[in-house]
């Protein structure tokens, strides 16, 4: 699809120069950017939702579990 949008000048000079630097398009600049942020939003929002959840649940860990877990482990790794 092509669009117009509008950029400051500091914007389209770092645009032209990661477009060189990667062997790209400026317009597939621009979508790897677009990708980044999309997944940097989809990240923070799973960790959001993760969050709300631990803190309606008891997280914590059963304390026969953790000794068995410790147990299992070489000394030096306590």
């Amino acid at each position: 699809m092509k669009t117009a949008i509008s950029v400051s000048d500091e914007v389209f000079e770092l645009s032209e120069k990661l477009a060189k630097k990667l062997k790209v398009s400026r317009s597939r600049v621009f979508a790897m950017g677009v990708e980044k942020l999309a997944e940097e939003y989809e990240d923070e929002e799973i960790i959001t939702n993760i969050n709300k959840v631990c803190a309606k649940v008891d997280t914590s860990v059963d304390p026969v579990l953790f000794r068995m877990a410790m147990l299992s482990l070489p000394k030096d790794e306590w």
